[in-house]
């Protein structure tokens, strides 16, 4: 480890915070329909989509209605990205002729991007077209990111509500979500991506000749508006296989640290948002620093873990001060490697710069801890604020039990149904990771894909499983995922980490908004200091890590003995 790295660190980190309080106020008064220095432009487009969708933005809905609509728009989504890709040989921006994709590959594609996974068993420069990477893909990247955020308001209202009926109209706040929020700040990102030398382009692939004098094809495309909307929208899938270590998607350090920023941007901004419309910043400034502590461990542990050598190699007579750089960009080095991989697993991106598959076993781990501990690390657009939330309601059912009060957060009074509907959305997540990891271990196709074996290749299993539960996408690359086995198993994984939470979760907000109001009294569990912090990154802990233990014992933490002993499988 280094100063200068961590220099690299405190910067995105303060950057990060600066940006929280005015993004999120700006998102305040953007879902509660005030005027903000976008509307003189917007407002007019925003009334003729209602005007021509037959949408009333002032109507409230109930949660389970505000469920129907967002389900009812996942299911047109994913038919039409579905047929998209089948079809993508006969149809239109497809100047290197690739044809339709595979049955199971589509169904896997179409599913990881209506999910926000985006989880990528395909190279995307081989595979397909720029009528596929925009129309397919590139939308439901915006969709599935302003889902989140809506969602995420609307477990919002649902605390800062009393005695209401509904948590809010969906078809506004995802219309509010792309047309105020994504969509702007993507135009912005994409022409600053394009100045720092990204492309975006509908001409064939480029064919050019090497030093040597063979012929070289490079791939080309519109790449800078996937790449603005896959880190704002915490979505990660890469126009090219190599994702954003590819110097097209990420062309030099100032282009990584947009990227990053990018990717925490909205959902730290988010717990502002949580804040003032509960009436207390403080509250929002708690969730966050339990995020912030959670972020800033595994960044320590794992730059720690990179910075070191591989024992193996140490013994075969490698410069140990060279620490592990197996798989790692030249470019950005161990710390900002580090960094990003720490990034894109707390916040549900799954971008990757470096190869996770080539980290050390306990710098392979933090990442899929991250993931495993429910993507709540400031996690998704929105996804990890109500993930957080969710906790925060575990916690403070368990505070009330040390003190022998009825708990309340944020003014509701959380009872038996709340805590009910709280565990099942938070027992979905480890539920498809662990059984899908059993059928996958225990089934001939599934350790047909595997490119390690011994403690390894269990791990090579359980980040994939885990990345499509948690809706992630990243992937520990050994792993050869794209066969009807693997595609249809990880599909079921992202389905049940989406939307299996999801419904859950709206029934809490609409329980919680029917309530009234409680002032705060001499009893009251305080939830906006470090008391109360602490206990929500132990429940975070305990409820979203123990479960994991056995599964991480046989796989990176054997690995990491393993290594030590010196020994190879």
């Amino acid at each position: 480890m280094t100063v200068n790295g961590w220099l690299q660190i405190a910067l995105f980190c303060a950057i990060t915070l600066l940006l929280t309080r005015p993004l999120g106020g700006f998102l305040t008064k953007v879902y509660s329909g005030e005027r903000t220095f976008l509307h003189p432009v917007l407002a007019p487009v925003e009334r003729s989509f209602y005007a021509i969708a037959g949408v009333r933005p002032d109507r409230d809905q109930s949660w389970s209605a505000y469920a129907i609509a967002m389900l009812a728009l996942h299911v047109v989504g994913f038919l039409a990205a579905y047929a998209v890709l089948r079809l993508q040989g006969a149809l239109p921006w497809n100047p290197q002729g690739f044809a339709g994709v595979t049955p199971d590959l589509a169904l896997n594609t179409a599913i990881s991007f209506l999910t926000n996974t985006n989880w990528q068993s395909y190279g995307g420069e081989t595979t397909m077209s720029y009528g596929s990477q925009m129309v397919a893909l590139t939308v439901q990247n915006f969709l599935s990111a302003a889902t989140g955020m809506a969602l995420a308001v609307a477990l919002i209202r649902g605390f800062a509500r009393k005695s209401a009926s509904g948590v809010g109209n969906f078809w506004a706040d995802l219309t509010r979500s792309v047309l105020y929020v994504l969509l702007p700040a993507c135009i912005v990102l994409a022409l600053v991506y394009v100045a720092l030398g990204v492309p975006q382009t509908l001409q064939a692939y480029a064919s050019a000749k090497t030093l040597e004098g063979a012929g070289q094809t490079i791939a080309l495309g519109p790449v800078a508006s996937q790449l603005a909307i896959k880190m704002l929208g915490t979505n990660g899938g890469g126009f090219f296989n190599a994702n954003s270590a590819h110097p097209f998607e990420n062309p030099d350090a100032l282009a990584n640290l947009i990227q990053m920023v990018s990717i925490f941007g909205i959902g730290a901004a988010l717990t502002n948002v949580f804040g003032r419309m509960v009436g207390d910043e403080r509250q929002g400034w708690a969730i966050l620093a339990a995020m912030g502590a959670l972020f800033l461990t595994g960044v320590a542990v794992t730059y720690w873990a990179e910075a070191a050598a591989n024992p193996i190699h140490v013994a075969l007579g490698v410069d140990p001060s060279a620490g592990n750089m197996e798989g790692k960009e030249v470019r950005f080095g161990i710390a900002l490697s580090s960094l990003f991989a720490v990034i894109t697993t707390a916040a549900s991106c799954g971008a990757v710069i470096a190869m996770h598959d080539s980290f050390s076993a306990i710098g392979g781990m933090i990442p899929m801890i991250n993931m495993q501990l429910g993507e709540v690390i400031v996690g998704g657009v929105g996804a990890g604020l109500y993930g957080m939330l969710l906790f925060a309601v575990v916690a403070v059912f368990v505070a009330g039990l040390m003190v022998g009060r009825t708990p309340e957060y944020a003014g509701k009074k959380i009872e038996s149904r709340e805590v009910k509907l709280t565990m099942l959305a938070l027992l979905c997540s480890p539920f498809a990771t662990l059984v899908l990891l059993a059928v996958a271990a225990t089934s001939a196709a599934g350790l047909a894909g595997l490119l390690a074996s011994g403690p390894h290749g269990f791990s090579e299993m359980l980040y994939a499983t885990t990345s499509a539960a948690a809706n992630n996408g990243s992937a520990f690359a050994g792993l050869t995922a794209n066969s009807p086995f693997w595609n249809v198993l990880l599909a079921i994984g992202m389905m049940i980490g989406r939307f299996a939470l999801i419904v859950p979760m709206l029934a809490v907000a609409g329980s919680l908004a029917a309530k009234t109001r409680v002032p705060a009294s001499a009893g009251t569990f305080p939830t906006h200091g470090g008391l109360f912090v602490g206990l929500l990154i132990g429940v975070v802990l305990i409820v979203g890590g123990l479960t994991y233990f056995p599964a991480l014992s046989l796989g990176p933490i054997a690995d990491a003995l393993a290594t030590s002993a010196g020994q190879t499988f």
